[in-house]
C-alpha cells in the first residue's frame, strides 16, 4: 500500500503519467494500473484525464491529503529506524512546536548536522509550551518555537520575524492585484489549516475581527498538501512567508498577492534552550550564528 500511495503522489505533483514513470523507473502501462488498482480499491474515480494532463477528482484531493500524511509517516518511520543501525555517537534531541516544522525546522536541521556530522539528532514536536516545558525539565536540549519567551533559567534566541501572506494561482481572480484587502476575502473560496493549530487560530481571530466568512473548500495542516491543491480547487490560501519560496511558488503555478492588514499576524520563530544545560560551546555557538544562515534559506 505505500509503494502505491507513493506512485499516486508523484502522480498528482507531476500532472502527468509520462513525467511520473520517469521518476519512478516504471512503464506508464504499469502505472495506469496501479492508479486503477487503487481507484477500484476505493471505489471511487481520483482523476479526471484532460488530454495529456491529469486533474484530481474532488474524491482525488481527499486521496490525496491522506497520501501525503501517510508519506510524512512513512519517512519518519524510516528515520527512526536508521538510528539503530548506526554506532552509538552523541544525542542532541531537537523539540519543535508544530507551526515550525514545515517551515524552519528543515534548513536549520541541515545547518545542524553539517555543523556536526557526528551527532546522532532527536526530533520531538508538540505544542509550543510542552517544548518550553521539557526545555525546562531537561528532557530536551533545544527547542525551536514560533514565539518569544522570557523565562528565568532559559535562553531565547530570536531566529526571524514572520508574518501570513496571501497565495493564490496564477489567472486567479485576486492574481493581479497590486494589493488586496480582508473583505476581498468575504466569501472567496479558500483552502485554510485544520482546528487547532496555531495558524487556524490566528486565521479565525483576523476573519472575525475584519467580519470575513470565507467559503472553506478544505481544512488542511499540511503547507505541502494546501499549496499542491490551490490550483487544483482554484482557491486562496493564508500561508507563512517563511515557506513561501520563490522555487516552491513557480513550480506550483501559485503567486502571492500584498496585503497591509496580514502584517499584523507577525510572530517571532526563536531558539530556547537552558542557561545550565550540558550543550558544548560550540554548540551554544553555533546556535548564536545560526540566524544569519536561515535569513539566507528562508523567503523573508
Amino acid at each position: 500500500m505505500v509503494e502505491d500511495l507513493l506512485v499516486f503522489t508523484t502522480v498528482v505533483e507531476q500532472s502527468s503519467l509520462n513525467k511520473a514513470s520517469k521518476l519512478l523507473n516504471l512503464s506508464q502501462p504499469a502505472l495506469s494500473r496501479k492508479i486503477a488498482k487503487l481507484e477500484e480499491e476505493w471505489g471511487v474515480e481520483l482523476f479526471w484525464r484532460k488530454g495529456k494532463r491529469l486533474e484530481l477528482t474532488r474524491a482525488g484531493q481527499e486521496a490525496y491529503v491522506y497520501a501525503v500524511e501517510q508519506r510524512q509517516r512513512h519517512q519518519n518511520f524510516l528515520q527512526a529506524l536508521s538510528r539503530f543501525k548506526a554506532p552509538e555517537r552523541s544525542v542532541v534531541t531537537l523539540g519543535a512546536s508544530l507551526t515550525t516544522i514545515q517551515t524552519t525546522l528543515p534548513p536549520l536541521v541541515t545547518a545542524l548536522m553539517n555543523s556536526f556530522p557526528d551527532i546522532e539528532l532527536k526530533l520531538i514536536t508538540g505544542k509550543t509550551h510542552e517544548i518550553v516545558s521539557q526545555v525546562r525539565e531537561r528532557k530536551i536540549d533545544i527547542g525551536v518555537i514560533a514565539s518569544s519567551i522570557s523565562e528565568s533559567g532559559l535562553k531565547c534566541i530570536t531566529l526571524f520575524r514572520d508574518h501570513l501572506e496571501l497565495v493564490v494561482p496564477r489567472g486567479h481572480e485576486l492574481a493581479g492585484n497590486s494589493k488586496a484587502v480582508m473583505d476581498d476575502l468575504n466569501g472567496r473560496s479558500m483552502i485554510i489549516f485544520s482546528k487547532g493549530t496555531w495558524y487556524r487560530k490566528l486565521i479565525d481571530d483576523l476573519f472575525t475581527r475584519y467580519g470575513i466568512i470565507p467559503d472553506i473548500r478544505m481544512e488542511i495542516d499540511s503547507f505541502e498538501a494546501i499549496v499542491r491543491l490551490l490550483p487544483t480547487c482554484k482557491a486562496a490560501a493564508l500561508l507563512p512567508k517563511s515557506y513561501l519560496r520563490k522555487q516552491l511558488l513557480r513550480d506550483n503555478g501559485l503567486v502571492t498577492v500584498p496585503m497591509n492588514e496580514l502584517e499584523q499576524t507577525g510572530r517571532e520563530t526563536c531558539l530556547v534552550y537552558g542557561d545550565k544545560s550540558n550543550l558544548s560551546n560550540e554548540m551554544k555557538e553555533w546556535m548564536m550564528q545560526i540566524r544569519e544562515r536561515l535569513v539566507e534559506e528562508l523567503p523573508l
